[in-house]
C-alpha cells in the first residue's frame, strides 16, 4: 500500500508529521492510499484513537482526504505556481500580448501622491495600536460602494484581491470544503483554492457572467462558497448583467448559508454598470483592488462584507502583517481625491482596443469574447498548436490552460497596449493559426 515507506510515531503529532514529511519528500504520492486506522494502530502498537487523531490533523491541513469506506488518500498536491509556469517564453522581436498587464501609458503618476502621503506621515506618524484603515480611505471607498449599490458593511484593507480572497476563504472554510469557481477563470485563484486544501467545483461562464444552472448544481452538490467576478473577468472579459444578476440572486436565495465572494476586477477600467449579488446570503465579501487602474505594484484592495466575515479577516490580518501601510493608503486617498485618473477615458480606450480586435477577428470568421477589461478570449480547437503558430508568426499569446479546468480550449490576448496598426496583422495571424472558420458558440 505504501511501498517501502513506513509511517512512524507513537503520538498523533508524530504520526501526522511522519506522513506529512513523506508527502513533502515525494515518498508518498498524490492519490496513494493510507493504511486503515486499525491496521496502522496495530502496526505502531498504539490506540486506534491516536491514529484517528493523526488522520484528522492531516485532513485539517489538507494533506489527506477521506472518502468513507474507500479510506484515506494523499490529496492531490496543492498547486502554488503551477499555472504561472504555463506561459510562453517571449523571444526577442516577438510582440507580447500575453501578460495581462494594463497599459503603462494609461496609469497615473504615483510620485506626487506618495510624496504627499509621506509628508503627512512625517506630520502624523502612524504608530502601533492605531486604526488599521485610514479614515479618509474608508470614507471615499464607502461612498463609491454606496453609489454602485453594494450593501452597507464594515471595511478592511488587504494587499490586493488575491490576499483578501484567501483571508475570506480561510475565515469560513476548512480543508476539504468545496468552492464554486468560474471556468475559465483567474489562474491564480484556480491555484489558490487547492493550495488552501479546498476543492473546486467549476462553473461555466458566458459573456454575462457565471451560468445560473451551473451555480445551482454546484451549490446543491454541497459547495460552501461561490466566487464571482463582477466585471472584466479574467480571461474572458465577462461582466455580470442586470438580467444575469437577477438569475444568480434567485439561485442564492435558496442557499443563504453559503459564502459569496465578489471580485470587482474591472473597477476603474470599465464603463459597464456594476450589478452586485450580495444581500441574499448570510456571509458575503466584496473586494476591490486598485491594481488594474492605478498600477499592479500598488498592492491595496478594499474589502466590505458582513460583520462576522470582515471582523475575522481583520483580526487574522492583525496577527500577521498587522495592516497595509498607511502611507500607501494615504497615497491612494490622494489619487482618488485629486482625480488624477480619468476612468471614463481609460475605460473607453480599453473598450476600443477590445472592439477593434474582436471586430477584426469576426471579419475573418474567428469567434472572440471580451465585453470588458484588458483581455480577449478566443476559443480554439488546439491551443498548443495555436500558441506555437502565433509565436512563430511573431505574437506571444497566453495559453488557455492557465485559466481553465474543464472548459474548452482557448487562448487569451491582452489588448491593453495594442496599437491600431497592430490589430489587422494580429487578426490575420490568429485566423491563419486557427485554420478554417468555425461556427460561433459559447466558450463554456
Amino acid at each position: 500500500m505504501l511501498g517501502e515507506y513506513r509511517i512512524e510515531g507513537r503520538r498523533a503529532a508524530e504520526i501526522a508529521a511522519s506522513v506529512e514529511q513523506a508527502v513533502g519528500a515525494g515518498e508518498l504520492r498524490p492519490g496513494q492510499l493510507l493504511p486503515p486506522m486499525r491496521e496502522l494502530a496495530n502496526e505502531l502498537g498504539v490506540n486506534p484513537n491516536t491514529v484517528a487523531a493523526a488522520y484528522r490533523t492531516l485532513r485539517e491541513r489538507g494533506v489527506i482526504e477521506t472518502a468513507g469506506r474507500r479510506g484515506s488518500r494523499v490529496r492531490p498536491k496543492p498547486a502554488t505556481t503551477g499555472r504561472e509556469d504555463i506561459r510562453v517564453e517571449v523571444p526577442e522581436g516577438v510582440r507580447n500580448v500575453a501578460n495581462g498587464n494594463p497599459d503603462p501609458a494609461l496609469l497615473p503618476p504615483l510620485a506626487p501622491a506618495f510624496a504627499a502621503a509621506a509628508e503627512q506621515g512625517d506630520r502624523e506618524p502612524v504608530l502601533y495600536g492605531e486604526a488599521t484603515v485610514d479614515p479618509e480611505l474608508a470614507r471615499l471607498a464607502r461612498e463609491a460602494l454606496d453609489a454602485d449599490g453594494v450593501p452597507a458593511g464594515p471595511l478592511a484593507v488587504g494587499s490586493g484581491s488575491l490576499d483578501v480572497i484567501e483571508r475570506v476563504l480561510a475565515a469560513h472554510l476548512k480543508p476539504g470544503d468545496t468552492v464554486a469557481v468560474e471556468d475559465p477563470g483567474w489562474g491564480s485563484l484556480l491555484d489558490l483554492v487547492p493550495a488552501l486544501g479546498l476543492r473546486i467545483a467549476p462553473v461555466g461562464v458566458d459573456d454575462e457572467g457565471p451560468l445560473p444552472d451551473d451555480v445551482r448544481r454546484a451549490l446543491e452538490a454541497g459547495a460552501r462558497a461561490l466566487i464571482v467576478t463582477d466585471r472584466a473577468q479574467n480571461p474572458t472579459g465577462a461582466s455580470v448583467t442586470a438580467t444575469r444578476a437577477r438569475a444568480l440572486r434567485a439561485v442564492l436565495v435558496d442557499h443563504p448559508d453559503i459564502l459569496l465572494v465578489e471580485d470587482d476586477h474591472g473597477h476603474g477600467i470599465v464603463d459597464l454598470a456594476l450589478h452586485p449579488l450580495a444581500g441574499d446570503t448570510r456571509h458575503w465579501a466584496f473586494v476591490r483592488s486598485v491594481a488594474k487602474a492605478y498600477g499592479p505594484d500598488l498592492r491595496l484592495a478594499v474589502l466590505t462584507g458582513d460583520e462576522v466575515t470582515v471582523d475575522r479577516v481583520h483580526g487574522r490580518h492583525r496577527l500577521g502583517p498587522g495592516w497595509v501601510s498607511r502611507i500607501t493608503q494615504r497615497a491612494v486617498v490622494h489619487l482618488w481625491a485629486d482625480g488624477v485618473l480619468d476612468t471614463a477615458k481609460v475605460a473607453a480606450a480599453y473598450r476600443e482596443r477590445r472592439d477593434r480586435l474582436i471586430d477584426g477577428l469576426a471579419e475573418r470568421g474567428v469567434e472572440a469574447h471580451g465585453r470588458s477589461g484588458l483581455n480577449v478570449w478566443i476559443p480554439v480547437p488546439d491551443e498548443t498548436g495555436a500558441v506555437s503558430r502565433l509565436l512563430h508568426a511573431g505574437w506571444a499569446v497566453a495559453p488557455g490552460a492557465r485559466f481553465r479546468m474543464g472548459a474548452p480550449q482557448g487562448i487569451r490576448v491582452t489588448v491593453a497596449a495594442l496599437r491600431d496598426a497592430e490589430v489587422a496583422p494580429l487578426a490575420d495571424a490568429v485566423a491563419r493559426a486557427l485554420g478554417p472558420a468555425r461556427p460561433a458558440g459559447t466558450y463554456r
